[in-house]
């Protein structure tokens, strides 16, 4: 925990002002319980007896029971309005209100996979003329793309004009079906009734509005029946998709109104629907996709444009406090409650979800306690030094309190020890931490199993009060 010079002058100067006569040498005061003995440059030690201190030239110094217990017998201190004020104190009220989520990611404009056209040829045949078309460009339905020769029609179509002329129904039908089995549409079937010529030449044109997106068509080239000519992607709509951390996840859901605004069209604000969340989470960026559709009948909506995304959602009621007001040591977070005559004690608190400046508290407090909202630092720096202890909450099921987030990050081993891992690592992205090479302490040292020097790892690390500990490792690279 890291404190400005201002704050550490202040806390250095706490631990005379908040309890100024118990730091003194002083007779006891035989009407009132003593706790227990203590020597104030090492609070964390008690003694069952007074006498010198083992730590420093002076006399041990005894903590009696109103000092540090309030009516209920829980841990207290107390500190002077005058003393509250130099340290700029605020307070804050627990209270209940409507929670709203509000969520900030960035998106990216990609095309619409459900509206793509794959053209394929029909039959075998060659490619006479290729239109003067490349990829991005954009096309209209209809549009020509190459002319192809395709034999095997002109012997269908020759055969199906001599039946013709036998006025045999039967047999004009199955002359009609040999062309459909040879790739002819129903289209050129009419065409070639139509006329009475037969046609071995086909116009390959596009089925839809779009861009060309891929062109695998030469002059020259020749083609077997099914070959992938081109793929066209339609431009009416577009897919925006929103990348939201997995922590924040289970506040959205489809049908959500998003709003995004684009660099490319300051001032304006496009809104949209969720149509889904995608199933899969990211496993670099610990993100999970969620997928908007835009409309895009003018076609300012181009692919590969990217977008800031607002996503907020009204929530029942819940217990809240400014976020400010949490203690978070890794492994627990507690607040400074507020008690009668300037007593404060440290709570620990099971929180929920965070939206803009406020916290949910599931456990540990109740509407209307007050808590600090500023300098609580400096409390609970001087609540650890008098070795007072935070009010548990309610034991809560495993899937109420989870584990901590576990972190993940590729890097190259440099070190072993019996229980430390140095590693040459890249970003914890969840952690926003760059790349560098440092130690960490195992969870169990079993973790470094089959593991040497040089080897490619992929480590998972979680956040405590002792720093980062690895909890997971797994080997990359295919190593032995």
């Amino acid at each position: 925990m890291n404190f400005s010079f201002r704050q550490i002058v202040l806390l250095l100067s706490m631990q005379f002002l908040l309890a100024p006569v118990s730091v003194l040498a002083q007779p006891v005061n035989e009407e009132r319980d003593v706790l227990y003995w203590y020597d104030p440059m090492s609070p964390q030690q008690r003694f069952d007896e007074p006498g010198p201190s083992p730590f420093m030239d002076m006399d041990l110094v005894p903590r009696y029971a109103e000092q540090d217990a309030d009516s209920e017998g829980r841990s207290v201190m107390r500190i002077a309005p005058g003393i509250m004020q130099n340290l700029g104190m605020r307070l804050a009220t627990v209270s209940r209100e409507p929670v709203r989520v509000s969520i900030v990611a960035t998106g990216q404009i990609t095309f619409n996979q459900r509206d793509l056209a794959v053209v394929q040829a029909r039959s075998g045949g060659f490619v006479e003329r290729v239109y003067g078309l490349a990829p991005q460009d954009l096309i209209e339905q209809g549009a020509p793309i190459a002319d192809l020769l395709v034999p095997e029609w002109a012997a269908v179509q020759e055969e199906y004009l001599a039946l013709r002329s036998l006025n045999e129904p039967s047999l004009i039908a199955a002359a009609r079906q040999r062309m459909r089995l040879a790739g002819m549409s129903d289209a050129l079937i009419r065409q070639l009734e139509r006329s009475g010529r037969a046609q071995p030449f086909w116009t390959l044109r596009s089925p839809i509005d779009g861009v060309v997106q891929s062109l695998d068509v030469r002059e020259g080239m020749t083609l077997s029946a099914g070959s992938t000519l081109a793929q066209i992607n339609g431009l009416n709509t577009v897919w925006l998709l929103i990348e939201v951390p997995e922590a924040q996840i289970a506040s959205l859901e489809a049908g959500q109104k998003i709003q995004a605004r684009l660099p490319a069209l300051p001032g304006e604000t496009l809104e949209g629907t969720i149509e889904t969340l995608l199933p899969e989470a990211s496993r670099d960026s610990r993100t999970v996709q969620v997928r908007v559709v835009l409309d895009n009948a003018q076609q300012r909506l181009r692919p590969g444009m990217t977008a800031e995304v607002s996503l907020d959602r009204q929530e029942a009621a819940a217990l809240v406090v400014p976020t400010e007001a949490l203690i978070r040591t890794g492994r627990r977070t507690l607040v400074m409650v507020a008690e009668e005559k300037g007593r404060f004690r440290p709570v620990e608190v099971r929180i929920g979800r965070e939206t803009e400046d406020k916290t949910v508290v599931l456990d540990g407090l109740e509407e209307g306690r007050q808590v600090v909202a500023s300098g609580q630092f400096l409390l609970d720096s001087e609540a650890s030094l008098r070795g007072l202890t935070a009010t548990p909450t309610t034991p809560a099921t495993p899937m109420s309190a989870p584990a901590p987030m576990l972190h993940e990050s590729e890097g190259t081993i440099v070190g072993l020890d019996d229980d430390m891992l140095f590693l040459e690592h890249g970003p914890f992205e969840t952690l926003n931490m760059p790349g560098m090479t440092m130690g960490f302490p195992l969870s169990d040292p079993s973790l470094l199993e089959g593991l040497q020097e040089n080897d490619r790892v992929r480590v998972g690390v979680r956040e405590s009060d002792e720093g980062l500990t690895i909890d997971k490792i797994e080997k990359l690279g295919g190593q032995p």
